[in-house]
């Protein structure tokens, strides 16, 4: 239980992490524009990679109220990101790890510890599928928050542009499972 200002208590919602569904998609782009503002995203970006790789595509919710964060991956290229706020056309032919583009609160969901279980299922999931591993770019001064669940920093120099593209503190980071 949590206390609100006034000191009496409220339940807080029971969130769980469950698979994005389109109809999820305008809650998603709430959190997205809350979460990364420097790097926001259109709706269409996220209708996407939904339905390019469903398998890969979360969110924290109660039951089925407005989802309060999300997390989203996909197959692709190892040393790589698809460039911001794009829309593809299609997962690469040879891909080589999954890219967790995404991974984001609402400030309401933050602080209750609840990302470490879906970045395990993700890491699971992803095990089970015959991935070697996790990439993603960390944004947001978030090095310390992945290198906690497991991601390491890499050079992967072929980025430094794209990388640069994200902000001065952005880091390509992996975890090999």
């Amino acid at each position: 239980m949590a206390l609100p200002e006034g000191g009496t208590e409220r339940a807080l919602p029971q969130l769980t992490w469950r698979p994005m569904r389109p109809n999820d998609i305008d809650a998603v782009v709430e959190v997205a524009r809350l979460s990364f503002p420097d790097h926001f995203e259109d709706r269409a970006c996220f209708q996407n990679r939904l339905a390019l790789y469903p398998r890969g595509c979360f969110v924290l919710a109660e039951n089925d109220a407005a989802p309060k964060g999300y997390l989203i991956a996909y197959p692709w290229r190892a040393e790589s990101a698809p460039p911001l706020n794009t829309v593809i056309e299609g997962l690469p032919a040879e891909p080589a790890l999954i890219y967790l583009h995404d991974l984001a609160l609402h400030p309401e969901a933050r602080g209750g510890g609840v990302t470490g279980a879906i970045v395990e299922r993700l890491a699971e999931q992803a095990a089970e599928d015959g991935w070697s591993a996790i990439a993603l770019v960390a944004v947001n001064d978030a090095v310390r928050f992945w290198a906690r669940h497991g991601f390491v920093e890499q050079a992967a120099e072929g980025m430094a542009a794209k990388l640069a593209s994200y902000g001065s503190d952005a880091r390509y980071m992996t975890r090999l499972l």
